[in-house]
Formats: structure tokens, sequence, C-alpha cells
């Protein structure tokens, strides 16, 4: 005969009942729903995108290596980021030795403060086989190279693939002096991606835009926490003027990294 369920169990099973009710509702417990992991917010940075002038491309690479993109096949002159597969170039082509002072002083003004006499210059030293080989080294798709290098074509899939992997392309005895130069970007040119920065993340960034013209505003950016990383390249073409370009590149940012410090503070 079946044992009587006593009277001082009965509340236990009300309580057991109610714990349970949420995953028969096929709702999350809310400790579940705080360990959700981060995702960046792509559907708000598109509807902010179609609102805006100009034409707009990003792509993002979150915590877990999952991409995320808006027109992110789509090209434009790469303009300053360019300098990036420069520094990569030039410190492959050092891979067996040491810098030397000549060589600091033109990649240190062509990333801290995108000097582009210096950028020629390096352009002339390591030439376009190295580019291209490069490019090819890191799959790119979209890059096309032009020697007025500003022009060369890339698009956001390629460069934020490009960043995500940057390390892995240059000797190890240089890898240092590269983070250093793209943490060390001059406070007037830490505009957009710069401006919302969580608290506690460090960033790696590169901007190109046209001569201030509106022509292109771009940047390409890690963020790096601990183990943590985050990759961007967002794109705009026809600004009405840097200044509108500048706006546009951090309501974007904003956008797709909201909610990131509190996620990874939990």
């Amino acid at each position: 005969m079946p044992r009587p369920t006593s009277l001082r169990a009965r509340p236990l099973l009300a309580v057991l009942s109610l714990a349970c009710l949420p995953a028969l509702l096929g709702l999350a417990p809310a400790s579940a729903a705080r360990s959700a992991p981060w995702r960046p917010h792509v559907d708000a940075a598109r509807r902010y995108a179609r609102h805006r002038q100009g034409e707009i491309a990003f792509a993002v690479i979150d915590q877990r290596g999952r991409v995320y993109g808006y027109h992110a096949a789509s090209t434009a002159p790469a303009a300053s980021v360019f300098k990036v597969m420069l520094l990569a170039s030039f410190l492959r082509m050092r891979h067996g030795s040491r810098l030397s002072e000549h060589d600091r002083a033109l990649l240190a003004p062509m990333i801290r403060r995108s000097d582009s006499v210096a950028a020629t210059e390096v352009r002339d030293i390591v030439g376009r086989r190295r580019i291209e080989r490069l490019a090819r080294v890191a799959g790119m798709r979209d890059f096309r190279y032009r020697y007025v290098w500003g022009e060369s074509r890339t698009s956001p899939r390629d460069q934020v693939r490009f960043m995500e992997h940057l390390m892995s392309y240059i000797p190890v005895r240089h890898r240092g002096y590269a983070r250093y130069l793209l943490c060390h970007i001059i406070r007037p040119q830490r505009w957009g991606i710069g401006r919302v920065v969580p608290d506690g993340w460090r960033l790696f960034l590169k901007g190109g835009w046209g001569s201030g013209s509106g022509r292109v505003d771009h940047q390409v950016a890690i963020l790096k926490r601990g183990r943590h990383r985050i990759e961007l390249a967002l794109f705009t073409q026809f600004d009405p003027d840097h200044d509108y370009g500048k706006r546009t590149l951090r309501g974007l940012a904003a956008r797709l990294l909201g909610g990131l410090g509190q996620a990874l503070n939990r």
C-alpha cells in the first residue's frame, strides 16, 4: 500500500513545483539569463546605419569567434587602415633582425599619428609583392592593391579577419612593438570606437579617412580584456564631412558594443 504523503512534505513539494514552473513554461531561470554570453547588437547597428547618410558597412567578431556583418563584402578605398598591412609587411621583412632607429622612426609616426609620408616610404621599402603576399596569407578575398596605397580596395570582412589573426602574421620578436603602436594612437585620432570602449578593455586601433573630406571614414580595432577579444571593422563612404563620419563610427560602435562591459563583469 502506498505510503501517504505527510502534511510536512506538502509545502516542500509546492516549492519544488514552483521552482520547476519556468522550465515547464519554456522560460530560462534568471541565473541562466544572467550567464548568457554577450553578443554584438547587430540589429541596433543596422537600424542606425539605415538612417545615416553615406554608405555604411561593418563586420564584428565576438569573444566566441562568431562573425556578424552588414554589407561586409562591399569594398571601399582603404585609406589609412592600409597602414596596418604596411606595418605587418615591414615587420615580416625584418623577421630575422632587430628594428633599427630608422625603422622605428618610420613605423611609429605611420601608426600612432597616421603619417602618410612615412607610409609611402614604408610602401616603397616593402613593395607590392610583399603586400599582396600578406593579403593572400590572410585569406583576403576582396583586397585589390593600388600604387596610390590609400586607394587600395578592401572590405570589412577582410579587415576584421585580418585583425583577428594579426599577431600570427607578425614575427614573435616584433609583436610587442606592433601592439604598443596600435595601443598608443594619439588622442586626437581616438574618435569613433575610441570614445565608447568599456572600462577595463584595452583598445588596439587604426583609423582611415579621406583627408577630412568625408570620402571615407573607417576604423579597424581589437578590444581585449583578459582572455576576451572583440574585433571590429567599420567602414563608411560618401559622408557629408569628416565630423559626420566620425559621429557615424561612434554611433555604430556604441550600438554594437552595447552591454559589453556589464555582460563580462558578471
